[in-house]
């Protein structure tokens, strides 16, 4: 783990190409690193945000201008050999030296593995048609956007967070939607019923054909039309559409930390500071599983959050810094006319304290633990959010009955 007796790096190499490298060696030079940066990554595009893939990229509304982290002449100021696009394909951990596909090698100090995820894929023995797409980059969402905007209807496979995002943006286009579900509810491993159930009704009112508890079968092409998509369920229900995305999970890219002999389990292990097994080399974002103080165990987040503050973290440790990376788990998705978003950690059978109207679009629920506010759903509330987080960090302990009188403002 984190060895404050290492000389001081004069190469650090990143692995990967996403947000959390972007923030890296963003940070880096921030904080007055002048050696030499290399970046591997496998796209081609120079680090980008990805919420907006599934929302304004989708929808037409934004292009690699408006979601680059970095404008091109800033990024050229940084002084980054970017070897793009290239894929590492081994971490030699001995001799401290990154190998590439093509046969390109470079020595580290440092070595940060941001390597992010992939789209999980629906299995080959049930997929018997071309026409399935999913979302992780740039460029697939591109793609999936221009498909949308020429289909009829489409079929979403999964009811997480990113399928209901491509439904919604859907329907913003006028496209007719279908999401199918295999668990009983929506975002069930992340939201209390009663939120599942409020973006179930606002799927339903804005025209989305939603079916929970619905397992998939098989997706073939359509009997008669190959170029369209047939979905069988379990009991025997069928769904046709233009085509389909799957929206099922990320995989983390750990196999080539595996293979180098680091800790993997459920992601990249890495202490608060970020660094690995090997003190030598970090890992930060999508990939990386790390000890939550405020969790008070390890996760692995997926969150635009968690890639730019983890990485930041990490950055300054590796140049020295033994500032832990603590920050409450903060996540947030738009939908329609609704922005939700969630701070801190809630149980999925947690009770929640609810301040103001869910039927109407404008509420908070606050999970409690002995008057400390321990988590927060904010539907429309922006405001509130912002002033639980400071209550949260300051660990203050809050009265029901003021979080839930709608007549006075929280203060």
């Amino acid at each position: 783990m984190t060895d404050t007796t290492l000389e001081a790096p004069r190469t650090i190499v990143v692995i990967g190409g996403g947000q959390a490298a972007g923030w890296i060696v963003k940070t880096l030079r921030k904080e007055g690193f002048d050696g030499r940066l290399v970046m591997i990554a496998d796209e081609a595009h120079p680090p980008y945000e990805r919420p907006p893939l599934s929302k304004a990229v989708l929808a037409g509304e934004a292009d690699i201008g408006t979601v680059r982290l970095v404008k091109p002449e800033d990024f050229a100021a940084l002084d980054i050999e970017a070897w793009q696009p290239e894929r590492a394909a081994s971490i030699d951990r001995a001799q401290r030296i990154v190998r590439t596909e093509s046969g390109r090698e470079v020595q580290y100090d440092r070595l940060v593995i941001a390597t992010g995820g992939a789209a999980r894929r629906l299995p080959d023995a049930i997929v018997n048609t071309p026409h399935i797409t999913y979302l992780r980059t740039l460029d697939e969402a591109v793609a999936l956007g221009e498909r949308l905007r020429a289909s009829q209807n489409v079929l979403v496979i999964g009811g997480g967070w990113i399928g209901l995002e491509v439904a919604a943006t859907a329907r913003k286009l006028g496209v007719a939607a279908t999401v199918i579900e295999g668990a009983p509810r929506l975002c069930v491993r992340s939201l209390p019923p009663v939120v599942s159930e409020f973006l179930l009704q606002l799927h339903r009112a804005n025209g989305v054909n939603v079916h929970v508890g619905a397992s998939l079968v098989s997706l073939d092409r359509h009997p008669d039309d190959a170029s369209r998509v047939r979905a069988t369920l379990a009991d025997g229900t069928t769904l046709d559409a233009d085509f389909a995305v799957a929206g099922i999970g990320l995989a983390p890219h750990t196999a080539m930390a595996e293979a180098a002999g680091l800790a993997v389990a459920d992601g990249i292990v890495v202490d608060e500071f970020g660094a690995t097994s090997d003190p030598r080399v970090f890992a930060c974002g999508d990939v990386a599983n790390h000890p939550n103080a405020w969790l008070k165990r390890r996760v692995r987040l997926e969150s635009w959050a968690n890639a730019q503050n983890q990485a930041i973290a990490a950055a300054k440790a590796m140049l020295g810094s033994t500032e832990p990376y603590a920050d409450i788990p903060w996540f947030w998705s738009d939908q329609y006319d609704v922005n939700l978003q969630i701070l801190g950690d809630i149980p999925t059978d947690a009770e929640l304290a609810v301040r103001g109207d869910i039927a109407a679009k404008k509420a908070t629920l606050f999970h409690l633990d002995n008057g400390a506010i321990r988590g927060v759903i904010a539907i429309n509330t922006a405001r509130d959010l912002k002033l639980a987080r400071k209550w949260m960090n300051q660990g203050r302990t809050v009265d029901l009955a003021t979080l839930t009188d709608t007549s006075a403002a929280l203060a």
